[in-house]
């Protein structure tokens, strides 16, 4: 009689809107033809008790949930949790996020890799001037320090002159603006699995533009000022089927050497290319857990990313017990020969 295979339970804890986009039916039925149950945890209880899992994803915060996970890893040590909570607290924070990027080992392309110049403010009194742009000059995008997922996180601007400055609560990042042809990028990683798709973005803004301009604009409203429709003849209509992607190489390549240098698992990160040199990339963000759901077949994508991360710590648990049998008898043979 065949032996029935293995199945692996993994436990979710997701914030209720995160589960409804991420936890669909297509995803657990296929995930459930794959030999994965997928469980929701609670996070209010004892992760111990809800067990056994062979891994834990996650995309919750606090200390109480920390404390959950410190607990269920001393007692199963090989159950990987994706991701641990320092290596996610990097990215809720814009300036050790960028960091990141100035640290990556990616081989040498003619492709160049950078982040936009920025300036931190921490004290609202310095936004009454124009002294705190420094080099950056108009126009400017502003966003909030704090980069945790809230919705007080996402509301981001883009300045005109001192006047839009202004209007602003630090503490907060002001990013130079680099033209980018109405076009960013998203690369979304799913461990080994890397998946680049171009998204419409803000639209470049020619000194001319700028003149006209006053004040600040918040993200939300510059998406409704550019859905135009192609018969106006406005220059800001992007042809999405037109742009050229960037050399899927070296996205793999920026991508693995974040993965290297983040410890992370799960995660997109946005990319723009400099309009005036095509070879010129920028990061601009880095986010943990994205929207795997707004991607082509997330259910294949996610389902064998889960079957390689536990086949290769069965792989390794294996391997560390036939290593320990090794050095016993070896320990064994020793004791017998002094015997």
């Amino acid at each position: 009689m065949s032996s029935q295979a293995k199945r692996y339970r993994v436990g979710y804890a997701l914030a209720p809107k995160k589960v409804q986009s991420f936890i669909q039916s297509s995803l657990i039925s296929h995930a459930n033809s794959q030999g994965i149950d997928l469980v929701s945890v609670d996070p209010s209880k004892s992760l111990i008790e809800q067990g056994p899992f062979d891994c834990i994803i996650h995309k919750m915060y606090g200390q109480d949930w920390r404390s959950q996970l410190d607990k269920f890893s001393v007692e199963n040590p090989n159950v990987p949790i994706v991701d641990s909570p320092e290596s996610i607290e990097r990215l809720h924070n814009r300036i050790s996020m960028l960091e990141v990027v100035n640290r990556l080992k990616v081989p040498k392309r003619s492709q160049v890799l950078e982040v936009p110049k920025q300036v931190v403010v921490l004290d609202s009194e310095n936004l009454k001037g124009n002294a705190v742009v420094g080099e950056l000059g108009f126009p400017l995008v502003a966003k909030p320090l704090v980069a945790d997922g809230s919705a007080k996180s996402h509301k981001m601007f883009q300045i005109f002159d001192s006047e839009g400055l202004q209007r602003l609560d630090a503490p907060i990042i002001l990013q130079d603006f680099v033209n980018h042809g109405g076009v960013i990028f998203k690369v979304y990683v799913a461990g080994d699995y890397v998946q680049c798709v171009k998204r419409k973005s803000l639209p470049d803004i020619s000194r001319e533009k700028l003149a006209t301009l006053k004040g600040s604009l918040s993200f939300s409203q510059i998406s409704n000022l550019n859905v135009r429709g192609k018969n106006e003849g406005s220059d800001d209509v992007v042809d999405l089927d037109k742009v050229d992607m960037p050399p899927l190489g070296f996205v793999e390549d920026i991508a693995m050497a974040m993965r290297e240098e983040t410890g992370l698992n799960l995660f997109n990160f946005d990319v723009i290319r400099d309009a005036k040199d095509g070879n010129r990339y920028l990061v601009i963000d880095i986010n943990y857990f994205p929207g795997y759901a707004k991607m082509p077949n997330y259910e294949t994508i996610l389902t064998d990313f889960f079957l390689d991360l536990l086949n290769k710590k069965s792989k390794e648990v294996l391997a560390e017990g036939i290593k320990d049998r090794v050095q016993e008898i070896n320990t064994g043979v020793l004791k017998g020969n002094n015997d």
